[in-house]
């Protein structure tokens, strides 16, 4: 029976996935050797660490508390995000009233965010949430906008004729045309709001991976800082390929 194409190309894109690393972790092998340095360990060195942490040290406690927060972040980000980018895709004059205020929040960087955050709310967790939403909202808002401009106006106007109504217009036809935005905003901000929750327990938190890794700044300790890097990342990543990368695969599969 032939493999479908679809299988195939999974097949293919998992083995050049695994090539890659394979190669990345080869060079870093080979860039410790030639260093010979305890500033650059080698990935076995790191791994040791890595399990070690885990069956005796707090790593699991600090990547639970991180991912709590990346998960609140997010949900708030993509919730206010969404209804705010369909407002200003839809609504001309609601779109020309705020996108310079848009523009704005876009450019202002992330740890000026993060800093007025803890100045006027304090070393709280609200605060460190909080910033690290309105840093992600801008960016969702942009995706959700062009998506909720590119609608179909055929659905909407039968949507109109048959009566609807706005809760049944949103369910059954805005937000199906708009899954595949939603699932690009939500890749792209997961990616960049556990970085800013990182920086955010840097700056002014006392768990968390962030914070853990400002403590062993402090001691030089670079194999349990890339231990605890290596450990969030692989997490992200199963994420990604776990439930990112089918769930586009779900909601694009109407598409040619």
């Amino acid at each position: 029976m032939p493999v479908p194409d679809r299988a195939l190309e999974d097949r293919h894109r998992t083995l050049f996935t695994l090539a890659s690393i394979t190669a990345l972790f080869a060079l870093w092998y080979l860039a410790a050797m030639l260093a010979g340095s305890r500033l650059l360990p080698t990935p076995m060195a790191v791994i040791e660490v890595l399990v070690e942490e885990i069956e005796h040290g707090e790593m699991l406690f600090h990547l639970g508390v991180t991912l709590a927060r990346v998960a609140a972040a997010f949900l708030i980000a993509m919730v206010i995000g969404t209804v705010i980018g369909i407002l200003m895709g839809r609504l001309t004059r609601f779109n020309l009233f705020f996108d310079s205020w848009l523009i704005l929040l876009l450019n202002i960087p992330a740890l000026v965010t993060i800093i007025l955050a803890y100045v006027w709310f304090g070393l709280i967790e609200a605060a460190a949430i909080g910033a690290v939403a309105i840093n992600k909202i801008p960016t969702v808002v942009v995706v959700v906008r062009e998506g909720a401009r590119a609608l179909e106006p055929g659905y909407l106007e039968m949507a109109t004729i048959y009566r609807f109504g706005r809760t049944r217009t949103l369910r059954h036809v805005v937000l199906p045309q708009l899954y595949p935005f939603l699932v690009a905003a939500a890749r792209s901000g997961l990616a960049l709001i556990w970085k800013i929750v990182l920086v955010v327990e840097l700056l002014g938190r006392s768990s968390g991976v962030g914070f853990q890794l400002q403590v062993y700044f402090q001691l030089f300790d670079v194999t349990r800082i890339l231990a605890y890097t290596l450990a969030f990342v692989a997490i992200m990543q199963i994420i990604e390929f776990g439930m990112m990368q089918p769930l586009e695969r779900r909601v694009s599969r109407w598409r040619p």
